[in-house]
């Protein structure tokens, strides 16, 4: 079977044979593959009336230890989502009700962010779905070409530098 970027490295090969174009057969795919998954998943998203910034905000309220209370600088280190993006994406959450954010009762300066009950809610019945997604985004894997997937992509992912202080929440850059 042959798929476009099997195309491109051809044509490659063709034009420039001085040159080893074999990194293109992982990138382009990572590429593709990045385009087709984030199609299927802002599908499930809006399902929800989520866009995938606001679904990860939410998760990782969820995901956080009880009471579910994160700063923005928090919610940017442990989400996906930008620091650009953590301010305004919580304007959109807060004005929908699906978050709060109130000033820490230790320093007034600081504000954490929690769900509400809605937000709660919202997450609880979207992640499933996203679950589901997922699983049949990968259904071609068995799940030990999913583990050495997921381990191949992990130490690409660490040799540039993309890691987390398990003690701070931060990561190297993204």
């Amino acid at each position: 079977m042959t798929d476009h970027v099997d195309l491109v490295l051809e044509q490659w090969g063709a034009r420039r044979p001085d040159l080893d174009v074999s990194p293109m057969a992982v990138i382009g795919r990572l590429k593709r593959l990045t385009r087709l998954v984030e199609a299927e998943l802002r599908r499930t998203f809006a399902e929800h009336d989520l866009d995938p910034a606001s679904f990860d905000v939410l998760a990782t309220l969820r995901r956080s230890a009880p009471p579910h209370l994160l700063t923005p600088a928090e919610l940017m280190r442990s989400s996906m989502v930008t620091s650009g993006a953590v301010t305004q994406r919580l304007d959109r959450l807060e004005a929908r009700g699906l978050v709060a954010r109130t000033p820490s009762p230790t320093d007034g300066r600081v504000v954490q962010v929690a769900l509400t009950d809605a937000g709660h809610a919202l997450i609880d019945r979207a992640l499933p779905d996203h679950l589901a997604t997922e699983e049949r985004l990968l259904a071609a894997l068995d799940p030990a070409r999913r583990d050495t997937l997921a381990e191949a992509l992990r130490d690409l992912l660490e040799s540039l530098g993309d890691t987390i202080d398990r003690h701070g929440g931060g990561h190297g850059s993204r």
